[in-house]
């Protein structure tokens, strides 16, 4: 895959970015990734050397599909998206924190947020590609990992929808206080990132900021095979 140790992975609209995470908790990254960027990371799937497991979703309940974490080293690409996509996030997140009073403090850097995580026993990536063939999906769920957890995340859609699947939406839940809950559907074109809470988000409500649970899942793939990539920044433990 292309390799740019040096390159940097923006934020364009950075008070887009906290309103609609704020409002929806996610917000879209048009065209992060070219399409032959994309294409280099699905080429990759197959490539032993560079993960470090792969998963079976319904041998475990997950749904069905496929998935593999790299291994560290991480190849240069998914380093540069973990390390320039972190200090923006960290701002949000260290908002968020306030809001909930959480006695939560994120280091403006991701380097120093691996130090945190290693010393709470979390060395293991999590950076990981999906592949999802016809008839697979993906079970709502939270990718936590242990008991540190960076509270934002990002899916990268690797594949072109209507021309290379169909089906296999983005799909986000949000678990409200006395309230049923609110499912989403993310709109994302080859390329596209979306950003959205790992596990809970803060609202405002009539009597002040309240936290809401969300979860995250692919819904089936009726035609074709999809990729997608996740950055995860918290390791595992």
């Amino acid at each position: 895959m292309p390799a740019d140790p040096n390159r940097r992975f923006a934020i364009p609209d950075a008070a887009g970015l906290t309103d609609d995470l704020d409002r929806n908790g996610w917000h879209i990254l048009p065209q992060l990734l070219s399409a032959d960027e994309c294409h280099a990371l699905r080429a990759s799937y197959d490539r032993d050397d560079l993960y470090r497991s792969t998963v079976h979703m319904q041998r475990h309940g997950f749904g069905r599909g496929e998935y593999r974490y790299f291994g560290y080293p991480l190849p240069d690409m998914i380093a540069a998206l973990r390390r320039s996509l972190y200090p923006p996030l960290a701002a949000v997140a260290n908002a968020w924190a306030e809001r909930l009073r959480q006695d939560a403090a994120y280091p403006a850097g991701h380097a120093a947020f691996l130090d945190d995580c290693r010393e709470a026993g979390q060395a293991r990536p999590t950076p990981l590609i999906l592949r999802y063939r016809a008839g697979d999906y993906n079970c709502l769920h939270q990718d936590l990992y242990g008991a540190m957890h960076f509270p934002l995340q990002v899916a990268i859609l690797l594949s072109k929808p209507g021309d290379e699947f169909e089906g296999g939406e983005f799909v986000l839940t949000e678990q409200r206080p006395r309230m049923q809950s609110r499912a989403q559907v993310v709109p994302l074109r080859q390329g596209d990132a979306v950003v959205f809470a790992v596990n809970e988000a803060p609202r405002i409500g009539a009597r002040g900021p309240h936290r809401v649970k969300l979860r995250h899942g692919v819904s089936e793939v009726r035609r074709g095979e999809r990729y997608a990539l996740g950055i995860i920044f918290h390791d595992a433990a």
